[in-house]
């Protein structure tokens, strides 16, 4: 199935909520997955397929993209993408590798340097998004190198952390699956994810999660416990899902909920400020495709979810997918970019009232 051919076709394409705009930014980014935005302006992307990372320059600041660099190529799986101190980490599954002072260096980019060689080669759940969190330090998840196995490396099936240096690596949440996708709540600071639920337990379960790690060293059930209240039919009987902790929001099944991120813009009306958009690439192996689309997680002032819901839709038509929602980051201007590996674009979402 072809993506639109123009601007009023994806418009006619894509349903949003009433007040809201649907732009292309780029088309110019293959395989688009992980994002991050510079304090300059510059957008960095990540790739699985291509094995390149590529920087997205708007030069004259009226939200389309100008230019296009590739800044490495070669990596095995950079998905994922983001910045400190000027310079770019990405992740290439067994390790993270750095360039210096990149903005300095679109045209002619340094060669990546290794940072941290710590991590597993395994390519099942291999590929990590990763970001610094408020406390300065790498979050990179580990996925399980499998559907579904138990592993005595407690790196598997895990959200693992690191100075910038790659020193003091420690695993920070156990139980994880495969996460593409975290955030830090915007006044709490604590760390939410989405997690990918396991596989052929039927297309009605279990639900991806969205969790919330309120302190170092919980466990969030894999491979014993799914979605909070299913007990895995092979290891469930060695631990019991009350051991665990539960998932703020089930999401839909098979889903693939990847990017994430709270709403902390202000240009979006009152009732998305805090909530959560989450990136649902869709499913693989379910008889009735699910996902495809973009979703929104409100929240409680107590932080529990009120409201899970579809957001944008309109990638999966009856004919099939044309794109895949891959990762969310909001812009200093209070727009949301998506990016998508299938159509290799990256969209612009914009309210412009009812």
């Amino acid at each position: 199935m072809p993506p639109p051919a123009t601007a009023a076709e994806l418009s006619a394409r894509l349903r949003l909520p009433p007040g809201f705009q649907v732009e292309v930014y780029t088309k110019e980014v293959p395989n688009a997955r992980a994002m991050a935005l510079s304090d300059k302006g510059t957008l960095f992307v990540g790739s699985r397929k291509e094995g390149k990372v590529y920087a997205v320059v708007d030069a004259d600041g009226d939200m389309r993209a100008d230019r296009v660099h590739v800044l490495a190529e070669g990596l095995t799986m950079p998905v994922g993408v983001d910045l400190h101190g000027g310079d770019l980490y990405v992740s290439a599954v067994d390790r993270i590798v750095r360039l210096d002072d990149i903005e300095a260096h679109l045209d002619d980019p340094p060669a990546p340097v290794v940072v941290s060689a710590a991590f597993p080669s395994d390519l099942h759940h291999g590929w990590k998004f990763i970001r610094f969190g408020p406390d300065g330090l790498l979050y990179v998840p580990v996925g399980a190198p499998c559907n579904l196995c138990l592993k005595e490396d407690p790196r598997y099936a895990s959200i693992m952390r690191m100075k910038p240096d790659g020193s003091e690596l420690e695993v920070y949440a156990h139980g994880v699956r495969n996460t593409v996708g975290f955030d830090w709540h915007p006044q709490t600071g604590a760390l939410w994810f989405t997690d990918n639920g396991r596989d052929w337990l039927g297309d009605d379960g279990p639900g991806d999660e969205l969790n919330h790690a309120s302190e170092k060293g919980q466990h969030f059930g894999y491979p014993f416990c799914h979605a909070g209240a299913i007990a895995d039919p092979e290891y469930g009987a060695q631990r019991g899902c009350s051991e665990f902790r539960p998932p703020t929001q089930v999401l839909g099944p098979h889903v693939a909920s990847l990017g994430m991120r709270f709403y902390t813009g202000d240009q979006f009306p009152e009732r998305y400020r805090g909530a959560i958009f989450i990136a649902e690439h869709g499913s693989w192996n379910r008889a009735q495709p699910l996902g495809y689309r973009l979703s929104v997680v409100t929240l409680g002032p107590d932080g529990s979810a009120r409201d899970y819901r579809p957001f944008a839709e309109g990638w999966l038509e009856a004919n099939g997918a044309w794109g895949r929602p891959v990762d969310v980051l909001v812009h200093p201007d209070g727009s949301l970019l998506i990016s998508d590996d299938r159509a290799g674009w990256i969209y612009r979402v914009r309210y412009q009232g009812e």
